[in-house]
């Protein structure tokens, strides 16, 4: 049956009265996330936190739904604070040795950047390379390789299984920031096999900031120490009338990374996020984005940009002699939200765009010309 996507997009308020093309900034929220949100606090009301423990079998429910949408197993999941916390818990189990290379690619996203040439000790090399240069820059003392699904900047999408079977055949740790493109695009663990996924779901997952998820190969899960300790750290935290009062003794799942209490209202924004995206069908939903995203590049073509990278959820274009920051406020000041990354005008489309949305921004941009 055909997704009827005008009604998906009836359902997100924000949408009414503005051209919104900046889910690579924020995404926005659907009804059922927001009252999902409504309907916790509602029951904290009338339970007076009797039940939170049950709070933890949703949570659990809502693992299930993650690994359905990235194709892993629920065990597999931790839920974590953003995508930063999740690469610091990669960062922090690695026992460095001098020399140590972290590779990424250009243009990456701070998050990479910053964490792996922060100054630690033993003292590590940090190599930024462009794409065309990538293989070439894993050597013998590569021991990690920081990548996004989607550059932030460009839209670039680098090919993610062939990078992880050449990472794997040496022995190199493959993490991946997929906030940019995870609930937009399909996403299959066991098809890449990364060693790491961490995801932020305020941006194509649609959900408020701190709802986040780091999917832990279970390789990996054998030797990656948590870097946060707490009291749900030791196997048997269910047993709240008699906590364990020893050492803990770790399960063998990625929740022994969550350490302590849940945020859970964040955790429910994303479980309605994630089912209203397993409801429509991701594959359907990456069709949607995609097709939008065509359209997008022949309009912003249209006005005299050139496209730096297509087939992405994240359109890149460049104006000659103009400037991407100075269009993005004018659009801006006829209700059209787009953004400016490093000299590109940056359009990002979502299922819950239109045709409409496209022709209003080359409208807008022609007048601008």
């Amino acid at each position: 049956m055909a997704v009827d996507w005008a009604g998906v997009r009836s359902e997100f308020p924000a949408l009414q009265g503005r051209t919104f093309l900046n889910t690579a900034t924020f995404g926005q929220l659907a009804r059922c996330t927001s009252d999902a949100v409504a309907r916790h606090f509602a029951r904290r009301d009338e339970l007076a936190c009797a039940d939170f423990l049950e709070w933890f079998d949703d949570a659990d429910r809502i693992r299930e739904s993650i690994a359905r949408l990235i194709h892993c197993e629920a065990d597999d999941v931790a839920f974590v604070q953003n995508a930063s916390s999740g690469l610091a818990i990669l960062l922090s189990g690695i026992d460095w040795r001098a020399g140590d290379r972290v590779v990424i690619l250009e243009n990456e996203f701070p998050n990479h950047i910053y964490a792996a040439s922060a100054p630690r000790e033993p003292a590590i090399e940090f190599v930024e390379t462009p794409w065309e240069r990538f293989y070439e820059s894993i050597n013998e003392r590569t021991r990690v390789v920081l990548m996004s699904t989607v550059n932030y900047t460009n839209g670039f999408r680098p090919p993610l299984a062939e990078i992880s079977r050449y990472l794997r055949g040496r022995g190199v740790l493959f993490y991946l920031d997929g906030t940019q493109s995870v609930g937009a695009l399909e996403f299959d663990c066991a098809e890449i096999k990364p060693d790491l996924l961490a995801v932020h779901g305020y941006k194509w997952l649609l959900s408020p900031n701190g709802s986040a998820f780091l999917y832990v190969n279970p390789e990996v899960r054998k030797w990656l120490r948590p870097n946060v300790i707490g009291w749900r750290s030791d196997r048997d935290w269910r047993r709240v009338d008699s906590l364990n009062h020893g050492a803990p003794v770790f399960v063998d799942k990625a929740e022994k990374y969550e350490g302590g209490m849940l945020i859970f209202p964040m955790v429910y924004a994303m479980g309605a996020s994630v089912g209203m995206m397993l409801e429509i069908g991701p594959r359907e939903i990456e069709q949607r984005v995609l097709a939008l995203s065509a359209l997008a590049c022949e309009a912003l073509r249209g006005c005299g940009g050139t496209i730096v990278h297509e087939g992405s959820p994240i359109i890149a274009a460049r104006f000659e002699g103009r400037d991407a920051s100075l269009l993005a406020r004018a659009l801006k000041e006829q209700r059209i939200q787009v953004s400016a990354r490093h000299g590109n005008l940056r359009v990002s489309v979502h299922f819950y765009n239109n045709e409409e949305d496209i022709s209003r921004l080359a409208a807008a941009l022609s007048t601008l010309f």
